[in-house]
């Protein structure tokens, strides 16, 4: 889930995104704010994270204190078909409460399959053990329930630290699951520049040991193939193939501080994600660049950079915090990892530039973006279906269109795609709308853009809801 710690200061939050109105390019948008329209339908959640429309329209959500409950279209109520709060280590800030921040039940994704198998996945942190689970469910029976769970991946984790868990799942057209997890690295005392303790007894406060390190699951995305009996096997084309020594080849993507929204276009296969950057103000030339989250994309596995480089590739020192002394800056084509606590090679694969990158202050290559706090999510690519009989889907001139969302910022941005892939242009989505806190896009097989607002506060919001963005009649 977003962090609190990963944000900006209170005063960041408080600042005003009314510049947010621009484009750095347009596309004409012949229906836009006028012909969209918000549906409330889903009121009835506490915390909820991810959530899949089913073809039959009813929709399946998480709720992070171990919740998954089924809302149905011809009763509009929801039903829990899944409930492990007693098992589940939810969000807490005290120890003693068996709690930790940020952690539950994170991640949901339906298989592509459904209507065959039933699968449903979940990513939670159990109460024993410090690890999260990519578990496989079948939803069946009357009433419907979340059933026969299969264990399929372990990640381990510092469940005593606070924050960057991320969490999200979701599936590509190949059947593949991804899984996003996030640094698990206490980020407060290091400047708000990239946190690479190496001093012992400060193993939590080193990224270099999960997003750096190509021998840990954190700070990646992940990607398996889960077969019919309740397994996982390794897909070919991750970034270390199985057998690599000190390596991991579940691996994906690595060098992420926290991706907790990605989607995938089931289309093209590109991976698009959100990454949530650090807080420094501004660059040190003795530390590295100044704060920026990162809107990504790739058809193809690989490094992006953290904790060794940022953005744009903006590199980091090696800096020394026993003796506050700086060395020298990481080679973007070779980053190299070496702390102490790194379990994996010491040279890394090149880092990827972030396609996107943003500061906490007003973005000049991306003004449409405003300024606050930062939480940067990637959502779904839409396609235009000309035969779909709905009066919900949206029109036309948004096919091909990339959805971006800010959970702090409260937008929700179409991207404009061309033949190749590139940004033909930006526009904020239906302004006359309001969005309390996105924090999960889909579009259902209505061709309507469904958002979960996870509501106006950090947490255990009374106005979360789910609800449906369609064409006005």
């Amino acid at each position: 889930m977003v962090s609190l710690n990963q944000m900006n200061p209170p005063a960041h939050i408080l600042r005003s995104v009314s510049c947010i109105a621009f484009a750095t390019s347009m596309f004409l948008l012949g229906a836009n704010a006028a012909g969209l329209q918000k549906t409330v339908l889903v009121t009835d959640c506490e915390n909820p994270m991810q959530f899949e429309v089913l073809a039959d329209g009813r929709i399946l959500y998480a709720e992070r204190g171990g919740r998954v409950k089924l809302w149905s279209p011809d009763t509009q109520t929801s039903s829990v078909v899944w409930n492990r709060e007693v098992e589940v280590r939810a969000n807490s800030s005290t120890p003693a409460t068996g709690g930790a921040w940020e952690a539950g039940l994170l991640g949901l994704a339906v298989d592509p399959a459904f209507d065959r198998n039933h699968g449903v996945y979940v990513y939670y942190s159990p109460r024993a053990g410090h690890e999260f689970r990519v578990s496989r469910l079948a939803l069946a029976g009357t009433p419907a329930e979340l059933t026969a769970e299969k264990i399929l991946l372990t990640v381990p984790v510092d469940l005593e630290v606070c924050c960057h868990y991320a969490g999200g799942l979701g599936f590509d057209g190949s059947g593949n699951l991804y899984i996003a997890t996030g640094d698990n690295t206490v980020g407060f005392e290091s400047d708000a520049f990239a946190p690479t303790d190496y001093r012992e007894g400060r193993r939590l406060f080193d990224s270099a040991r999960s997003a750096g390190n190509a021998n840990d699951l954190r700070g990646k995305i992940l990607r398996i193939h889960p077969e019919p009996d309740g397994t996982a096997t390794i897909p070919a084309g991750n970034l270390f193939p199985p057998g690599t020594p000190k390596t991991r080849p579940e691996i994906y993507v690595m060098g992420c501080r926290n991706p907790w929204r990605f989607a995938v276009d089931r289309k093209t296969g590109t991976l698009y994600f959100g990454d949530v950057g650090p807080d420094a103000p501004v660059p040190l030339e003795e530390r590295g660049p100044a704060g920026f989250d990162e809107f990504n994309r790739t058809r193809q596995a690989g490094n992006f950079g953290w904790p060794f480089l940022l953005a744009d590739n903006r590199p980091y020192r090696q800096y020394d915090f026993a003796t506050k002394t700086s060395g020298p800056a990481q080679d973007p084509a070779r980053p190299l990892n070496l702390s102490p606590n790194n379990t994996g090679p010491k040279e890394l694969p090149p880092a990827q530039p972030a396609w996107m990158s943003y500061p906490a202050g007003q973005s000049s290559r991306f003004p449409l973006f405003g300024s606050g706090g930062r939480s940067a999510a990637a959502g779904p690519v839409y396609y235009f279906d000309a035969a779909l009989k709905s009066e919900r889907k949206l029109p036309g001139e948004y096919d091909h269109t990339l959805f971006l969302y800010e959970w702090m910022r409260n937008w929700i941005i179409a991207v404009k795609l061309d033949e190749s892939g590139e940004r033909a242009g930006m526009q904020l989505f239906a302004p006359g709308l309001t969005f309390r806190r996105p924090i999960d896009l889909k579009f259902g097989p209505d061709g309507a853009l469904y958002v979960i607002e996870f509501g106006t506060g950090w947490e255990n919001n009374k106005d979360a809801r789910i609800v449906r963005i369609e064409s006005a009649p």
